[in-house]
């Protein structure tokens, strides 16, 4: 259910006075999330990709072909890590996957820190449209 505009200008409001109050927890909170891990985990694999072909061809210099198979086979699965750690990247506003790593152990605080604020919401609501 979407928000309506005077929730937005709220949210907007506490966001403002968040970054007011405590920029480095803001900026900490903002960064941490499944965008920033998976975003962490294609550059690890990126660069154990740059690593596999340094390794094939430090074998093929030194006419090792264990080593070059070890490179190949390095190269190959960082290819699959940053592949599916591409595709599972949520893009920007979307919401983590239900089956995402983080979105499990994180989704039950969320949902029920979530729960909470819309229930004192409703009471603020339903306290001013009785007054």
């Amino acid at each position: 259910m979407p928000l309506s505009e005077h929730e937005q200008r709220m949210l907007e409001q506490m966001e403002r006075a968040l970054y007011a109050e405590d920029p480095k927890f803001a900026t900490a909170l903002e960064g941490s999330g499944l965008r920033t891990y998976t975003r962490r985990r294609v550059y690890q694999a990126v660069a154990g990709f740059l690593v596999g072909i340094a390794l094939l061809m430090a074998g093929m210099v030194a006419k090792q072909i264990w080593v070059s198979v070890v490179g190949f086979l390095v190269m190959l699965g960082c290819a699959v890590l940053a592949v599916t750690g591409w595709r599972k990247a949520p893009k920007p506003g979307e919401q983590p996957a239900a089956g995402a790593p983080h979105a499990r152990r994180q989704g039950r605080q969320r949902r029920s820190v979530m729960d909470r604020i819309e229930q004192r919401w409703q009471r603020r609501r339903d306290e001013q449209q009785g007054q």
